[in-house]
């Protein structure tokens, strides 16, 4: 089996001619330490921690970040000088009340991203091909913006949609461009794939939301072959580990992320167990983060992978305020008809608006209201970001 191109991504990075545990684990200790060094150095956020470790185990000793502390602390945290930043995200909406979590990157933050989307991609985008993006475009370095630039380095055509096209539209596109790729979140695949048929697409790579099992099988179903999922954030510049041929986990990206699982009470759990995921983020030039809680819920799976990489893995991902969401996904996509849903609490009953690409029977969870409607060209995907039960406004 074909090594995970993650491997060779970190070793050209970090001028190895092998990757063992040994050797990640001295790059991440190396950079670890001169982060630790340079926060000493300026009397930042971080300044009241070691300068330096002994090991990677003493990294558990360390305090946690929080989104709190993001948000808070964002001049403090700042590594580079404002001149140097390239782009900044921040999670302000109408609704924000108090300080928005911002979150920074330099040239070369963006740049490292673009070479990691480039080792995910190319394990299912060829010379040649044709992919769709069907993640947003906000300008300069944003997320559809990296993706293109990394299909394009593999010497294929990005098809540049965006998020919010109907299905007539899509469609349209997909009969003109003929495109054989997708790079979308993954209930976006299947309701796509469900309106427009099976075979429609031949490859796909799936992120930005949770994706529970019934939706990878039913798009793998469809496509005929085995899904690439992805996990990033943006407190990790976007790109975060990526699937191999042996689809076993997600190869993270350790030159840039110490990654450890911990339990209700902050305890680092061993390798193998579930719990929420923390992040050391020694790779990013402008914010580099120490032990930042995520709020995502996974597992280290143990190295080495199938594919002999002994780089670690994640497990699927989810976040852990969404359980009842993803049991409900569970429930409405094993129905083979339902294209997509919205899900909404009205008067503090459960309110699902369905559209349907058949005539067969639909059912909705004990107790939830259903409202069903067959989909036209003129629909598209019922949500344009993290998929969520609703708060009914009238």
């Amino acid at each position: 089996m074909k090594r995970s191109r993650i491997d060779n991504f970190i070793m050209a990075q970090e001028g190895l001619q092998r990757l063992t545990r040994r050797e990640i684990e001295a790059v991440q200790l190396t950079k670890l330490n001169r982060v630790l060094a340079l926060e000493k150095q300026r009397g930042g956020f971080y300044r009241g921690l070691p300068e330096c470790l002994d090991s990677l185990d003493e990294l558990r000793t360390l305090p946690f970040t929080t989104d709190e502390d993001l948000a808070q602390n964002a001049p403090g945290l700042l590594l580079r000088s404002q001149a140097e930043i390239s782009r900044v995200l921040s999670d302000a909406t109408s609704g924000t009340t108090g300080a928005a979590k911002r979150v920074f990157y330099t040239e070369g933050d963006c740049r490292n991203t673009v070479l990691l989307f480039k080792a995910g991609l190319g394990e299912l985008v060829f010379p040649g091909s044709v992919t769709m993006i069907c993640f947003p475009f906000s300008g300069p370095h944003g997320l559809g913006e990296l993706i293109s630039e990394a299909i394009e380095g593999l010497g294929a055509r990005p098809l540049k949609l965006g998020a919010a096209l109907s299905y007539g539209e899509l469609k349209s596109v997909m009969e003109r461009e003929q495109p054989d790729t997708f790079v979308g979140m993954p209930v976006q695949l299947l309701s796509l794939l469900r309106v427009c048929g099976k075979g429609s697409l031949k490859r796909a790579l799936v992120s930005g939301d949770g994706c529970p099992e019934i939706v990878i099988r039913s798009c793998e179903e469809l496509l005929g072959t085995r899904l690439f999922p992805h996990y990033g954030s943006r407190e990790m510049a976007l790109g975060g580990a990526i699937a191999c041929p042996a689809h076993e986990g997600m190869h993270l990206r350790e030159n840039h992320v110490i990654a450890e699982i911990i339990g209700p009470d902050g305890e680092t759990l061993p390798w193998g167990e579930s719990g929420e995921l923390v992040i050391t983020t020694i790779g990013m030039e402008a914010l580099p983060l120490i032990r930042y809680r995520t709020g995502d819920l996974t597992r280290i799976l143990l190295p080495p992978c199938p594919c002999g990489s002994e780089v670690l893995r994640l497990d699927t991902v989810r976040r852990a305020d969404t359980e009842e969401m993803l049991r409900l996904e569970e429930w409405m996509f094993r129905q083979p008809d339902v294209a997509d849903y919205r899900a909404e609490r009205r008067d503090g009953k459960l309110c699902l608006t369905v559209m349907t690409v058949g005539d067969a029977p639909v059912t909705a969870p004990e107790g939830a209201a259903l409202i069903r409607r067959p989909v036209t060209k003129d629909d598209g995907p019922l949500y344009h970001g993290k998929r969520k039960i609703m708060e009914w406004q009238p």
